[in-house]
């Protein structure tokens, strides 16, 4: 998410789910989604706010909690960009280059680009000459902004509420595709704790934040409208990429 490192939107939200839930909570970061997966499955954290991949990879193992809506609904795209003054206009024109992902777990910032890629008969390690990742979405962003890289795969919501919040840096960058409408990256549990009453009461308090003050507030913050239930449908399109990476 966009919001890492970012000190003042995690406290809110913080603040406002411990309203919701009648108590005060804990939000844990962690580098990678590998990591935060991890803590989830030996149930150190009781929720994980994870991306869609992460949950489809342990999905005998996980449930979902609540999916985020924005501008409308529970969808969001991958985008592949370069910088401002790259004449790149699609994938293709990027062979040779220099690239940055986010996080190999991530649909968005790796799992996208990696598919399309194979779906042109291509592997990343042969396409690119030199990949990297950066365990962040906003460093992919300022990687690309600042040259260090041609072209990098971002999470569409974050590259847009970057251009809110931080247009100088979005500015730097061109998007140049697109991926189609895939399920936000939605907050998990372990399937056999979803029914527990500190998962419940999350639910909940998600559920419910767009009805207080201070939730509002946290939904402005991270430019969402809400959440919602969702069902394992809304991730078809991220399984059907997984199904191309098989050998």
């Amino acid at each position: 998410m966009f919001l890492d490192n970012d000190a003042a939107v995690i406290d809110g939200l913080r603040r406002a789910l411990s309203r919701g839930m009648g108590r005060e909570i804990e939000l844990v970061q962690r580098r990678t989604y590998q990591e935060i997966t991890g803590l989830l499955l030996e149930r150190s954290v009781d929720a994980a706010w994870l991306c869609g991949y992460p949950y489809l990879q342990h999905a005998d193992l996980l449930d979902l909690v609540a999916v985020p809506v924005w501008r409308g609904g529970p969808r969001y795209q991958s985008y592949l960009i370069v910088g401002a003054e790259d004449g790149a206009e699609s994938l293709t024109d990027l062979r040779g280059g220099t690239h940055a992902f986010s996080d190999p777990d991530s649909n968005s910032g790796y799992l996208v680009t990696a598919t399309d890629l194979r779906r042109m008969g291509e592997q990343v390690e042969g396409f690119f000459s030199r990949s990297i990742f950066t365990f962040g979405h906003r460093n992919v962003v300022r990687a690309v902004a600042d040259g260090l890289v041609r072209s990098g795969s971002v999470d569409g919501y974050v590259w847009e509420a970057l251009a809110v919040i931080e247009p100088g840096l979005t500015a730097h960058t061109r998007v140049i595709a697109r991926s189609e409408w895939l399920g936000f990256p939605p907050v998990c549990a372990r399937r056999d704790s979803l029914a527990t009453e500190p998962v419940q009461a999350l639910q909940t308090a998600l559920m419910s934040l767009a009805e207080t003050e201070e939730g509002q507030k946290a939904l402005t913050s991270l430019q969402l409208d809400g959440f919602q239930n969702a069902t394992a449908g809304l991730f078809d399109g991220i399984a059907d990429r997984m199904a191309d990476l098989e050998p």
